[in-house]
């Protein structure tokens, strides 16, 4: 068991990538990625719609798994377009310290 949510991301991004060799009537990560980005995309939308309801609404309960099945399609789609965890680390890094106010700004100038 994952003592952080880290350790758990890590262990997530490691499972997909297994997964993806595996056969696609087999596993479901497989078959997402079969069918590409595009598919990815979606079921990444539709999971991030799920766990914006059990926000608004749900209890705690809803809103782990809701998360948790997020942080799955979220992870099956960088697999997908081949983003790795230590890419988004650098990002998340880079702006550790600066305000999100200061850090959005920034990019509208980009």
């Amino acid at each position: 068991m994952s003592d952080t949510l880290g350790q758990a991301l890590d262990q997530l991004l490691t499972d997909v990538a297994v997964k993806a060799a595996a056969d696609p009537s087999q596993s479901y990560t497989a078959k997402l990625l079969q069918g590409g980005p595009v598919l990815c995309g979606k079921k990444l939308g539709e999971e991030g719609v799920e766990t914006a309801l059990a926000i608004a609404g749900g209890t705690t309960d809803e809103i782990a798994k809701e998360a948790a099945d997020l942080l799955y399609h979220l992870a099956v789609g960088l697999l997908a377009r081949g983003v790795t965890g230590a890419e988004i680390a650098a990002v998340l890094e880079a702006r550790r310290g600066t305000s999100g106010l200061v850090e959005k700004a920034g990019r509208a100038n980009s």
